[in-house]
């Protein structure tokens, strides 16, 4: 097992989100805060541990992640849990949704700034037969949250369709949505989609 700083994390994380821009070192530091140096070297760390691969563009080298290994699969899916641990309240207020098969993810500004929200948006994937049994857990916390939930519901191959056909506002999601549940799903379903 290898130990990880805080920007390897936030590396890793964040080329599994936006899977689908090249980055350099010189993008990422930007993205990050750090200097160029400074990501060279977590990219040349994160190389030699087998966790990304570098690609010559030109005279950059882009770098993704090998989510062809069943490591970095199970890496992912541990640092989306770790993430989401930051959302424990959401985490608890949605977990009647949490089942087998599902992923449930927060996204939007409820995530950035709860107090200027003003809804809660959240996607469920779902089997095809579990939209009732879902709109009615929605319905029911709605009694209770002060902010109205937007709730966006799909099924898995609905969600893998909107991937590869890059659309605009499920991609907006993919990048910055918090896991609530279901991450090795999510991991498979990223995997499946860039392989």
């Amino acid at each position: 097992m290898i130990s990880l700083t805080q920007k390897e994390r936030e590396t890793l994380l964040f080329l599994f989100k936006d899977f689908t821009t090249y980055y350099n070192a010189n993008s990422i530091s930007k993205v990050l805060g750090i200097s160029h140096v400074g990501a060279q070297k977590i990219f040349k760390r994160l190389s030699k541990q087998n966790l990304v691969k570098g690609q010559h563009i030109g005279k950059s080298i882009v770098y993704k992640l090998r989510l062809e290994e069943d490591y970095v699969c199970k890496l992912i899916t541990f640092l989306l849990a770790d993430e989401a641990t930051k959302f424990r309240r959401w985490k608890e207020e949605f977990k009647e949704l949490f089942k087998k098969g599902r992923i449930v993810m927060l996204y939007g500004s409820a995530i950035v700034n709860y107090a200027t929200a003003k809804d809660i948006d959240v996607m469920i994937v779902i089997e095809k037969n579990e939209y009732k049994e879902v709109y009615k857990v929605i319905e029911k916390k709605q009694e209770f949250l002060p902010k109205r939930i937007h709730a966006i519901e799909l099924t898995k191959q609905d969600l893998i369709n909107n991937i590869k056909n890059r659309q605009e506002a499920i991609m907006d999601i993919v990048k910055t949505a918090i896991i609530l549940y279901g991450e090795s799903e999510y991991v498979e379903v990223i995997k499946h989609v860039t392989g």
